[in-house]
């Protein structure tokens, strides 16, 4: 069985219910479908597709008030609230926020920052985490690597990296289901190298081990010493990765979105996600181009990231 096999295996166990908010595009009606027939969940689709939304919604005033609970500074009255809500993603996400829906897929029509101003809105992030990142679990046969912060967050500093890798561990352990092994990647290995960016990556790894002291991490490491145990041991010795990383800490978006477009072009590696990390409930954004089976997987991977805090 394939990793996305067990993947769509442990959704159907769970039969979550997942809100598609974008119910006019015929990709999220193919999806719907095929999540329904795979019986990866309870699917709603919201617009004008099959399974559409009644205008008005019953669940409006209670998505009215979680709006103006939790953003009192943005939506000081109930018309400011509704207007947000004319927005698909902002009405899915918030569905998720008063319990109406265990998981919302978005972002096929809008860009990856609508998606995540309305997951803050409705649902907001995580314990112990201020920021969204994002993932993408990236598979050949049954090796799974997570490759984070590859989608939002351009220039992280020392924290902000340390609150990614623990945003990415707890999801590793709901999605792949096996112990997190980080590595804070750079340039330089141990010391090979000094400079500001190494600094960082340092801080990053001592900011982590306070957030996560029972994870076994380490950094600064290059690429080859978080991943190669012949390697790790020259470059590394006594490291607690010793070449068997399977989280990979980028120091920022420039080198996560390279490395993993890279692996997946020239390596043949699958690509799965983005996965939107660091959220109190699942919302899971979208490529504009994502296909019917895009749809479909991210859906399973996000089914699962609720496993803990439905």
């Amino acid at each position: 069985m394939s990793f996305l096999d067990r993947v769509f295996a442990r959704a159907r166990r769970a039969n979550r219910r997942i809100v598609l908010p974008e119910g006019d595009d015929p990709r999220v009606q193919e999806a719907a479908r095929r999540l329904a027939a795979e019986r990866l969940g309870i699917v709603e689709v919201l617009g004008q597709g099959p399974g559409g939304r009644p205008s008005p919604d019953s669940r409006l005033p209670a998505c009215v008030k979680q709006l103006r609970n939790r953003r009192p500074d943005k939506f000081g009255s109930d018309a400011a609230a509704a207007t947000a809500l004319e927005h698909p993603l902002t009405f899915g996400a918030c569905l998720v926020g008063i319990g109406a829906a265990d998981v919302m897929v978005g972002g096929a029509d809008y860009p990856t920052a609508d998606t995540i101003r309305a997951a803050l809105w409705a649902v907001g992030t995580a314990p112990g985490i201020s920021l969204v990142s994002g993932s993408f679990y990236m598979v050949q046969g049954d090796s799974v690597l997570t490759f984070t912060d590859c989608a939002v967050v351009p220039t992280p500093t020392s924290d902000q990296l340390a609150q990614i890798a623990l945003a990415a561990v707890r999801d590793r352990r709901r999605i792949v289901g096996d112990e997190p092994v980080v590595a804070f990647l750079s340039y330089s290995t141990k010391g090979s190298a000094a400079g500001p960016e190494v600094e960082r990556v340092r801080a990053a790894l001592a900011a982590f081990r306070r957030l996560a002291p029972d994870v076994r991490a380490d950094g600064e490491l290059q690429g080859d010493a978080a991943l190669a145990p012949d390697v790790a041991r020259r470059k590394a010795p006594g490291s607690p990765v010793a070449g068997a990383a399977n989280v990979l800490v980028f120091p920022d978006l420039d080198c996560g979105n390279i490395a993993y477009k890279l692996v997946q072009r020239l390596g043949g590696w699958t690509a799965l996600g983005p996965i939107l990390q660091g959220l109190a409930h699942p919302v899971s954004d979208l490529s504009r181009g994502a296909t019917a089976d895009d749809i479909v997987e991210t859906a399973a991977l996000a089914v699962l990231q609720a496993e803990e805090q439905a």
